[in-house]
């Protein structure tokens, strides 16, 4: 049987290491599992095909994170950066279906890089953020999310705020759940899920399940904000190669 997305062995193995990695990441501190596995795959295969799959796993992952965060969720964030979501998620879709490959890795990269940079620079608000702040956010992140990179803007708005580690985590974990239960039939009507998206999808389940596993027991004994840290250098790393590859 041939693999998903036409991939070698090699890249196959490749992948399967990046979606641990990425699991563990998101299991651990709550952000960073699409862009880490989007900019991975971009270093061997046309990213977009592998955006999809992203979101369904990510909303799997997301009930299988349910039950230990639902009294950490900040509702009322959720609701605010969901409403600039339905706006633009349907926006990204239509741009991100307009472009090549070649463009799409360069736009994708040159975006991680940039919240990347974002994250470290250590920006913080002086005063309380209210509801448009979030519409605002929730906008850009849908657009990302066409791309499945709608978590790194809200992971840097809530950064910039005094968000205590597990209010980040639980409430970026449910909006995501909300965000990509939005963008999944939407991709779906443009065409961008097809039978070996769904295939690969249920073979990297138990992969995903094993780093969810494995990283929500570390965050019950440790402080996150060190490993965001290692994990913002990483998606660096890996977005820096990406651009060079879309260059070169």
């Amino acid at each position: 049987m041939s693999l998903p997305f036409d991939l070698s062995a090699g890249a196959a193995l490749y992948m399967a290491v990046a979606l641990l990695v990425a699991a563990f990441v998101r299991g651990y501190s709550g952000f960073g599992f699409a862009a880490l596995v989007v900019s991975a795959a971009s270093l061997v295969m046309n990213p977009l095909l592998v955006v999809p799959m992203v979101l369904l796993v990510d909303a799997a992952m997301s009930l299988q994170q349910a039950r230990g965060i639902w009294r950490d969720i900040a509702w009322s964030r959720v609701w605010g950066l969901f409403v600039g979501a339905l706006i633009g998620v349907p926006v990204g879709i239509w741009a991100m279906t307009a472009v090549g490959v070649d463009a799409a890795r360069a736009m994708i990269s040159v975006y991680v890089l940039a919240m990347c940079g974002l994250l470290m620079a250590g920006f913080h608000f002086a005063k309380p953020v209210g509801h448009l702040p979030h519409l605002g956010v929730g906008v850009v992140s849908g657009v990302a999310n066409a791309a499945a990179l709608g978590g790194l803007p809200v992971a840097v708005f809530f950064a910039a705020q005094p968000v205590r580690a597990a209010v980040f985590r639980g409430t970026l974990i449910a909006y995501f759940t909300l965000l990509d239960l939005w963008s999944i039939p939407l991709m779906a009507r443009a065409g961008m899920i097809s039978r070996e998206t769904l295939l690969a999808a249920v073979l990297v389940l138990p992969i995903l399940i094993l780093g969810i596993w494995a990283g929500g027991r570390h965050f019950l004994r440790a402080e996150p904000q060190n490993f965001r840290k290692m994990t913002i250098w990483l998606l660096v790393v890996l977005a820096g190669l990406g651009l060079l590859k879309s260059v070169v």
